[in-house]
């Protein structure tokens, strides 16, 4: 208890490449819904799939879909979990919820409600109009756009400048000797 966990089914109409990108609308409806509980906190996004608040994830958010062999997935589904009253503590990357932001932590039904209204409209921008008005909005929240990060990758980590993402939503790494880096 003490956060909200929910999945949004969906069947999109893309293809199963393109629908990673509704991982960054999630991320901008999860981060507008935090921003509408927690007016004082600083929100943003971090690159792939989490929101801060106040530097501290509050948000985690998973995607995950199932081929039927045509262009477009059978099912896509979006979980995303927002930290209201608690948040686990010894985490690798420090997290908060709303109620430690000094705020009065939303009952989740009314969490629910704010975050599918979001992701409603964030989709349906996705869905008639393409990924790049959902990258500009993901862009205009990234966290330490500009700055130095470190990025884990399956049997590597790397680091370097977040110089942004790419039109399909790759993240644009300046490293050593200023490479450009697409991961």
């Amino acid at each position: 208890t003490g956060h909200l966990a929910a999945a949004l089914l969906l069947k999109p109409e893309r293809a199963a490449a393109d629908c990673a990108q509704l991982a960054f609308a999630a991320a901008v409806a999860a981060a507008e819904t935090v921003a509408h509980f927690a007016p004082r906190a600083e929100v943003r996004v971090k690159w792939p799939n989490d929101v801060l608040a106040n530097g501290r994830k509050i948000v985690g958010i998973l995607l995950e879909s199932a081929s039927g062999g045509g262009a477009a997935p059978e099912w896509l589904a979006v979980g995303i979990g927002i930290n209201l009253m608690r948040f686990p503590e010894g985490t690798e990357t420090p997290a908060t919820a709303i109620a430690a932001l000094g705020e009065r932590a939303p009952e989740p039904r009314d969490a629910l409600l704010c975050l599918a209204t979001s992701f409603a409209k964030w989709y349906e921008v996705w869905r008639t109009g393409g990924f790049a008005p959902i990258r500009d909005a993901w862009l205009a929240r990234a966290a330490n756009l500009g700055g130095r990060i470190r990025a884990r990758l399956a049997n590597e980590e790397t680091s370097g400048v977040f110089e942004g993402i790419n039109e399909t939503g790759a993240l644009i790494l300046r490293e050593a000797g200023a490479k450009l880096r697409l991961i």
